[in-house]
């Protein structure tokens, strides 16, 4: 069964795909909001990327204490996000960033988390994986910090297992949306299967970069076009990484 619901937009529409890369926390956070900058400004950009070491993002409004108090947890790398949400533990997934401008071509009525996840389940099932999108019901509440234990509406479940969640910011009109896809289990989440443990299917980054790329420009109709980051948004992901990411003041800031 596929997700899709809706006609595609205009092809007039452009946004950049940018190449997949790895870095660490600071890296991709600051990356990431330098794409929610650049949409204010009016460019579109989807990217997908992945860690160079296993690393906890908090959530914008989390406490850091919450990472100090699961020894699975404390000795690993953190990056406060700036988006709101619970942890995560970036391993083995393939993380996506989307940052769409203001304006009614690509602010619609049916919000992103729900567009996007419906273009990851059905990218997903090409793949081999059947999931389910998650409406409130039936669970038992969820304990602890992890992002992964807690199940929002939009979310994308395999059997009562999350495997792909989201976090939004807003800012002028533009909207910054990430989110991970949970390939496999981390042995520092070992309470949380991936994809591969659930479905017996594993499936590579790349992979699924490539069926979300080609999912998204045929369920939007946009014209996604292969881009770099200009020169002026390297610098200021550098800057970023120097003056916020990396410094306690933000990611011990609660």
């Amino acid at each position: 069964m596929s997700y899709r619901t809706q006609t595609p937009t205009s092809s007039l529409i452009s946004c950049r795909l940018l190449p997949f890369a790895v870095a660490g926390g600071p890296v991709n956070m600051a990356a990431d909001e330098v794409l929610l900058e650049s949409a204010v400004a009016g460019t579109a950009s989807l990217r997908f990327y992945g860690w160079t070491e296993p690393t906890v993002s908090l959530g914008y409004f989390q406490k850091e204490a919450l990472r100090r108090g699961d020894p699975l947890l404390q000795g690993l790398p953190f990056v406060r996000r700036p988006t709101g949400g619970a942890t995560l533990v970036h391993d083995h997934e393939v993380t996506y960033a989307l940052a769409s401008p203001p304006g009614s071509g690509w602010q619609q009525s049916e919000s992103w988390l729900v567009r996007m996840h419906r273009i990851l389940a059905d990218s997903l099932k090409k793949l081999g994986v059947e999931c389910r999108v998650y409406a409130a019901g039936g669970e038992e509440p969820a304990v602890g910090p992890l992002c992964f234990k807690h199940f929002t509406p939009g979310d994308l479940l395999i059997g009562q297992s999350k495997i792909v969640g989201s976090a939004q910011r807003q800012q002028r009109g533009a909207l910054l949306q990430h989110g991970a896809v949970l390939l496999n289990q981390s042995v520092h989440s070992p309470s949380l299967p991936g994809i591969s443990e659930l479905s017996q299917r594993r499936l590579e980054a790349s992979e699924v970069a490539a069926a979300v790329s080609a999912e998204f420009a045929g369920y939007t109709g946009y014209n996604l076009v292969e881009d770099k980051c200009t020169v002026l948004e390297q610098r200021r992901v550098e800057e970023l990484v120097a003056r916020k990411y990396s410094q306690d003041w933000w990611n011990r800031k609660r």
